[in-house]
């Protein structure tokens, strides 16, 4: 199979998503680290979502990008995880940055379009998830 080709295996396939996986939490696991270590600072200058205010606010942002992207980096509970990360980065999006997707709310964008895709396929086979599946 060269690069040219339009064909495809499911060990490319899966192959993909481990990449894709992996990559996304990589960069988004980050974020929701810095929230947690610095969430005293942080919580008086959150967005306020809902009204919850912006202390429990930036805990569901915090649970999202950092507790949610360990379980999507591992494979484990992916679909499930990935919902609360989808909310958050389309928040961002909407409220945080104004829908300015090609500007400031490129980042989040991106992140959901990523999560999105890996709620519809699943985490693929090298994942906790795709070992339980045998």
């Amino acid at each position: 199979m060269g690069f040219l080709s339009a064909t495809y295996t499911n060990r490319s396939i899966n192959t993909g998503l481990l990449v894709l996986r992996l990559g996304m939490c990589i960069l988004l696991i980050p974020h929701g680290y810095n929230k947690l270590v610095n969430f005293a600072g942080m919580k008086d200058k959150f967005l306020s979502f809902l009204g919850l205010g912006s202390d429990v606010s930036l805990g569901l942002s915090l649970f999202a990008e950092f507790f949610c992207g360990l379980f999507v980096l591992f494979g484990l509970f992916t679909r499930l995880a990935t919902i609360p990360i989808i909310i958050n980065m389309g928040v961002a999006t909407a409220l945080a940055h104004n829908f300015d997707v090609f500007d400031t709310a490129e980042k989040p964008m991106l992140f959901l379009i990523g999560f999105l895709t890996l709620l519809i396929t699943g985490p693929g086979r090298y994942s906790i998830d795709g070992m339980f599946r045998k």
